[in-house]
């Protein structure tokens, strides 16, 4: 079954918008798992645009599900996970001026910083997701990086479903076909919504985890809080009727 992890930037970023706690994140993370998501995520940056790092320390102790924390392992973030101790640790080369994760690891370049990245968060049991682009290749130098799991960038296949859902997922089908055939876990996100989650899903049914923020946090302004994480709830668990 793959589990929906609710990524809470988006509410930070209304947060801070104004300054003050309106609305409170933390009220916002034990509200969104008590209507059933199965992880929060969060990906705090260097500028703290929208989760701050002490928003990921207040948030640990009151959450019941996992927890996963994504970014660009510099120091300050190594640090704040090894003291935080999620879940899981979700690698992201973010650089500090893009709006939004655009691209995943070159692998094989990075190969010898992302396997010490492994062995420094595997010291804390920390389950280690890298984030790759649709290429299988990417999938195989993460295994031999040492990591548990990657999360497949889907920016290229929400672009590409309206016009053509089997060829936007077809390389994302292969990617994931490698990464299970090298023991990996998989993960999933980036502009994945009601739309075109389903599918991805039915697709790809051993898909283990969907990170999905910007999407449900806007469906949520129409549909309320609770409403909209029982849809994506209700896509995210159609491998179940794959895999029967």
């Amino acid at each position: 079954m793959a589990k929906l992890s609710v990524n809470i930037n988006k509410i930070a970023t209304i947060r801070n918008a104004r300054g003050g706690n309106v609305p409170d994140v933390e009220k916002a993370a034990v509200a969104i798992e008590s209507f059933g998501a199965e992880g929060i995520t969060v990906h705090p940056r260097p500028d703290e645009r929208h989760i701050r790092y002490s928003d990921v320390r207040a948030l640990k102790p009151l959450l019941h599900t996992e927890f996963n924390i994504e970014g660009n392992p510099e120091e300050r973030f190594r640090e704040l996970v090894m003291e935080v101790v999620p879940a899981q640790v979700t690698l992201v080369p973010d650089a500090h001026d893009a709006i939004t994760s655009n691209a995943g690891w070159d692998v094989p370049a990075h190969k010898e910083f992302l396997s010490s990245m492994c062995t420094l968060f595997h010291s804390k049991g920390i389950r280690v997701s890298i984030f790759i682009d649709p290429d299988p290749r990417m999938a195989e130098a993460a295994k031999a990086c040492g990591a548990d799991r990657v999360e497949l960038y889907t920016a290229a296949y929400a672009e590409g479903y309206a016009a053509d859902r089997r060829k936007a997922v077809e390389p994302y089908l292969r990617t994931a076909l490698a990464a299970r055939d090298c023991g990996l876990g998989l993960n999933a996100g980036h502009d994945l919504s009601l739309e075109n989650l389903q599918y991805f899903i039915e697709t790809i049914p051993w898909t283990d985890e969907v990170s999905i923020g910007h999407a449900l946090i806007s469906d949520a302004l129409y549909l309320g809080l609770e409403e909209t994480v029982a849809r994506y709830l209700q896509q995210a668990h159609s491998n179940l009727k794959s895999t029967k």
